[in-house]
């Protein structure tokens, strides 16, 4: 089975391995000295401390195993190195200024691992980066929103 490629930007990768790092080399052995020291302490049954090092050891553990398959899937999104202007299209890590009902919107286009609409990024699975995808300045695209169809105008791509 193939791992799927999970995009990543620059910036993002840089924050899955500093989490990572800080998960393995500090927060890890820090637990796992909680874990040593509680079960020091004698009865386990009745050592509600150990119980929780151990519940947050298994989550951190988890996460590490999580964060490894990231960064061995991660494919980085490329710095916008392609045609600017009219020759520009839209792709994975281009800032589109759109325009919409009388306003000016501006998304960034990255992998749904860094997606964060209250960032303005959206992943180019959803369903207005899938329709952005290839469009070039002056192209109108239709997108389904749950209120509705939303008619937004590509007005410039960076």
């Amino acid at each position: 089975m193939q791992a799927k490629k999970i995009y990543l930007t620059k910036e993002g990768l840089e924050e899955l391995k500093k989490e990572y790092e800080e998960l393995s080399k500090v927060k890890r052995p820090e637990v796992l000295s909680r874990v040593s020291q509680a079960r020091d302490m004698g009865d386990l049954s009745e050592n509600a401390e150990y119980g929780a090092a151990r519940e947050e050891l298994s989550f951190i553990d988890g996460r590490i195993d999580e964060l490894e398959e990231l960064l061995k899937q991660a494919s980085l999104i490329k710095e916008n190195g392609h045609a600017t202007g009219a020759k520009a299209s839209v792709d994975l890590g281009s800032t589109v200024v759109l325009h919409t009902g009388g306003k000016k919107e501006e998304f960034t286009v990255v992998g749904e691992w860094e997606a964060d609409p209250t960032d303005r990024k959206i992943s180019h699975q959803s369903p207005l980066g899938k329709a952005l995808i290839g469009k070039r300045v002056g192209e109108k695209i239709e997108v389904q929103a749950p209120a509705g169809k939303i008619l937004y105008t590509i007005v410039s791509i960076k």
